[in-house]
Parts: structure tokens; sequence; C-alpha cells
């Protein structure tokens, strides 16, 4: 197993060496539902959390594990959990903690799909989200209570593309007892929000992590850095008995196993019992995804930047939006934590509003107009009308989505083409 810091050693090596069976290097597809235990005492032992292994495929499964592992090591994180989807990670993260009752500060500058579950389906649950502005990071102060049990925000929210406070939020949270959860969709590899304070940081391994648009997935990773004990009042989930596992107290029952105390709860109680358990071989593919991911952020933000600056130099096009392209407070925040301007995403604002985002959406000819971020290839999409389209006007503008409003993901095609592409769509656009 490789000691490497390296995320490109990590990517390649982490959690994995070679099937113990068989000495195949690849990770096997693990395609079963269950594991022949080796004796009474020891499926006891499995399903009483006195040691960690194989029951069901819907709790865990060896392929998945490999995923979890190396994901952990990238991030800096204990452990991990791989779920069936980027929607399934962002509402175990607040169930694993928030019940009927309580509430969760998350910011105004979230995906269209995760405000809709936290404006209305977790509200349904009886769990409260308030929506604050991340540029006052005491915005997340302010508007805790004694029902607070979560901070929520996404590293570079789509569609602003300004990195959140992380560290700032994450010190508040702290104070209060409140663990900071970092959806890094948008900059794996780009940004480590452990390295930040945060406690927990998830994915939509269905963008980057897996690259080229194949499989629907999610992952939690637990950072193993933050005290459950610490405010127990502040965090009942963890620290008072839990019916559904014989009275355990999760931030007592699991230490013998290590700071994942977290993780553990969720993959025990929340995936066994609602089931958006991650396939075998999504898993395999989202391996394999990983392996090249150093590689590709690195071409996908080099893309990215020279399409924000080719668009910068086009009149009929009145806005920009990449961190290398922010003003004043956004700018700074760009600086402090992606200073070399990174990520794949690009947003642009044109000068013939809704009527000529549809123009060029209709003229892109290498662009897929897809509602996935992320992929190889490059992509395109009007979020008005689409990824945001459940929002209504005034939650579309507090995520910074307008009428024409544009997002694109960069891909790894040739610069020339894309840029070509993109040339020839917004002439037609403009005409």
């Amino acid at each position: 197993m490789t000691t490497s810091k390296h995320p490109e050693t990590l990517a390649l090596h982490a959690g994995w060496r070679r099937d113990s069976a068989t000495n195949a290097v690849a990770v096997p597809i693990y395609q079963t539902t269950s594991y022949q235990f080796d004796s009474a005492e020891h499926a006891a032992n499995l399903f009483g959390l006195k040691e960690l292994g194989n029951i069901y495929t819907r709790i865990m499964n060896p392929t998945q594990d490999a995923l979890e592992q190396r994901l952990a090591a990238l991030e800096g994180g204990v452990a991990a959990l791989g779920l069936a989807s980027g929607q399934a990670a962002s509402a175990f993260c607040v169930q694993n903690l928030a019940r009927a009752g309580d509430n969760v500060v998350a910011s105004t500058d979230l995906y269209g799909g995760t405000w809709n579950l936290f404006a209305n389906t977790l509200k349904d649950q009886g769990i409260e989200v308030r929506f604050v502005d991340p540029e006052n990071p005491e915005a997340f102060a302010n508007a805790t209570d004694d029902k607070t049990r979560v901070y929520y925000a996404e590293t570079l929210p789509n569609p602003k593309l300004i990195p959140f406070p992380i560290a700032e939020v994450a010190a508040i949270g702290r104070k209060f007892g409140i663990p900071l959860v970092m959806d890094n969709t948008a900059a794996p590899l780009l940004v480590r929000p452990f390295d930040h304070g945060a406690a927990v940081v998830m994915y939509s391994t269905t963008k980057y992590i897996g690259g080229h648009g194949t499989s629907i997935g999610g992952a939690v990773i637990d950072g193993g850095n933050f005290d459950w004990e610490a405010n127990p009042a502040r965090q009942p989930a963890m620290n008072t008995p839990d019916p559904s596992y014989h009275g355990a107290v999760w931030s007592q029952a699991v230490k013998p196993l290590g700071p994942i105390a977290y993780i553990l709860k969720m993959r025990v109680t929340l995936l066994r019992d609602l089931g958006a358990a991650m396939a075998p071989f999504n898993a395999f593919l989202f391996l394999q995804g990983l392996e090249t991911l150093p590689l590709r952020m690195r071409e996908h933000s080099k893309n990215a930047r020279a399409v924000a600056d080719f668009l910068s130099g086009r009149k009929d096009v009145t806005r920009v939006i990449h961190p290398a392209h922010h003003k004043g407070w956004a700018a700074e925040r760009s600086a402090q934590y992606m200073p070399k301007g990174q990520g794949g995403l690009v947003g642009f604002e044109l000068a013939g509003g809704t009527e000529a985002g549809r123009k060029f959406i209709n003229a892109l000819k290498l662009f897929y107009h897809v509602a996935n971020i992320g992929d190889a290839r490059s992509l395109a999409i009007h979020p008005a009308s689409t990824t945001h389209s459940q929002l209504t006007e005034s939650e579309q503008a507090s995520t910074g989505v307008t009428p024409g409003y544009v997002r694109l993901s960069i891909g790894l095609e040739h610069i020339d083409d894309i840029l070509g592409d993109l040339s020839q769509a917004l002439d037609a656009a403009s005409r």
C-alpha cells in the first residue's frame, strides 16, 4: 500500500494493491448480494460491529470498499461511503444528524436539485433548511439556534463559481459544535475542504470523479476531525441511544474502530434502512475514472481558463463567470481558495438575454446539450429553463441564475475546436 501523499499516485494505488485470491491488479467487480460467514460467532461480531466486514451488498461491497478507501485517501479523510447518487449523498449528510424539528443552515449558492431537496423534500420530513448568503460568513452564525445541527455548502457553487469561505464558516461551526459539510463535486483535487476545517466532504461521483458520463453515484467522506462529544446537546443523533441499533451511542460505540462514528452510523442506519446503495459495476467504473482524475482536472482547468479569456473578449457577452475573472470580494475569495484560477466550469451572460441563450444552445455542434457536468466531453446548458427551472424566480436569482445565463462544462477536446464551436454559436445567437 502506498504511503504517498501525491494525488497522481493515490489515484492509482490507494486502497488496493491486488486481489488476494487471484493476484489480479485491477479491482474485480464483486457482483454478489451476500457473503459467507466463517461461523456463527463471526456473523454475530459483524452484526454487532465488534469487527468490520462484508454482510450484504446493500450495506457494503468489496469493489465499493476499494473506491471508498481511494476517495478517503485523496481527500485526507478517515473513511468514506459510496452511495447510489449525489442526491442521496446530500440527503444522507443532513439526515445523519438532523431529525424532525431540527434545522440546517445552508448556502444559497447551491445546485438547483440540492435547493429543491432542502427547501421541499426535507421540509416535508420536518427538517428546516435556512438559506444564507455566503458573502458574509457570519450569516451562518446569525441563522443558528439550539436546533441547528449542520452547516452545508458547495466548494465551487454552480452557477456563481465563487469559492465558499470554508475556513471561516468551519471555525464558526466548531464554536457551536456544528460540522460543516462541503459538496466538493465541482472541485475535486483543486480544493481539499478538510485542510480548511470542514468535517465532512461529499460528491456526486457522477461528475468529475467518473468523468465519462456513464454512471450515477455519490460519496460521503468523513474527515475524522470533529469532536462529536464536545457538545452532546448539540448533536443528539450522535450522543443519545439509537433504538434502531440496540441503543448504541454512536460517539462512543465505535471508538475501538477509529474516529469513524459519523460515517459508520450513516452506513449501518441510513444506508441499511433507505437502501441507496451504489452498484458494484458503477463502483468499478468510478475507480477507472479516479485513475485519470489528476490529469483530467489539469486539462479541464486549462481549457476552461482559455474559454473564459476568449468569452471576455466578445462584445456579445456581457459577463463572464469564472474563478479567474471575478472582481472585488469574489476575486479575493478565489485567490484564497483557488489561487490558480482553476476549475472546469464557465458561466456567461449573453447581451441578448433568454432568446440569445436559446439560439446559442441550438447552434452548438461540438458541445453536448445535457444536464451533467464534469464529462470528458464539453457540455452546455441554460439553467433557468432546465437544472434550476423548479425554483421560483427569486430563488433562481439567489443562486445566481438569470434568464440569459449559460453554463459550460469544458471538456478535453483540443482548445481550437472548443473555441471554434463557441465562436460560431455566439455568432448565430447575435444574428
